[in-house]
């Protein structure tokens, strides 16, 4: 059996956020998110937020035509958002419960409490063929809340676990590891994101059974300030390999 990869995928709201502190167009996004790909991410995230503080609406149409790898639009699923996902059709859409005025995100979903909720957008969304991933806490209830509601995956919060690694990383990461052997066992995907970065990260990837896909974006951009983009890229995905045995 081939051992799991788990990809990374580069959340580019930062560079955004970067353009839009002069106006203008530097740095380009659509070439950042096209030398990403290039440097070896498998996957672009954006987080569209009401105020477009860094990722703008008009910006998803244009990294849809250029998003060779895998898309995933993220943020809460209010009606202009959802048009805005409708419209463009990413591989992937992850439902986060983002209130307006956030600064970032800092919690799952509810997914027993908004199961009614969460399964109409889930059913909208999978009608335009597009994969479901609800952002959850490390809690085992979410998760089979989110299979509940037919999720195809979940993206477990990993701002905790970042928080608290390294006072203990054996404790950080054991809600993290329950909660995927729980999604192991009803068949749901995980990804994982929040404050991931290259210290904490290939600890994760080896205590989370499963992991699929990590979305990465502050850290990453604040490492390649100091090592360049490509290697920076090239570092995280060392830090997602599975090490063979000689």
């Amino acid at each position: 059996m081939k051992p799991l990869v788990t990809h990374l995928s580069v959340n580019v709201n930062k560079i955004a956020l970067l353009r839009n502190a002069r106006g203008g167009n530097l740095p380009n996004l659509i070439q950042v998110a096209k030398d990403c790909e290039a440097y070896g991410a498998q996957g672009i995230t954006v987080h569209p937020r009401p105020d477009e503080r860094h990722i703008r609406y008009a910006d998803v149409p244009q990294l849809k035509e250029i998003v060779t790898t895998e898309f995933n639009i993220e943020g809460n699923p209010n009606p202009k958002f959802m048009e805005l996902v409708l419209a463009n059709r990413p591989h992937q859409c992850t439902l986060v419960p983002d209130a307006p005025d956030v600064l970032t995100s800092d919690r799952g979903w509810d997914t027993v409490q908004h199961a009614d909720f969460l399964r109409d957008i889930t059913a909208q969304l999978h009608e335009h063929g597009i994969r479901v991933s609800i952002f959850v806490n490390a809690d085992e209830k979410m998760v089979a809340g989110a299979k509940a509601v037919n999720a195809d995956r979940i993206e477990l919060y990993t701002g905790d676990y970042a928080n608290n690694y390294a006072e203990n990383r054996d404790a950080a990461v054991k809600p993290h590891y329950m909660a995927a052997l729980e999604a192991n066992k009803i068949d749901i995907g995980i990804n994982a994101g929040h404050d991931l970065n290259l210290d904490n990260l290939e600890y994760y990837r080896q205590n989370v059974p499963g992991l699929l896909e990590v979305s990465i974006g502050q850290a990453l951009v604040a490492d390649a300030l100091y090592y360049g983009l490509h290697n920076t890229i090239q570092m995280y995905r060392q830090r997602l390999m599975v090490k063979e045995m000689i």
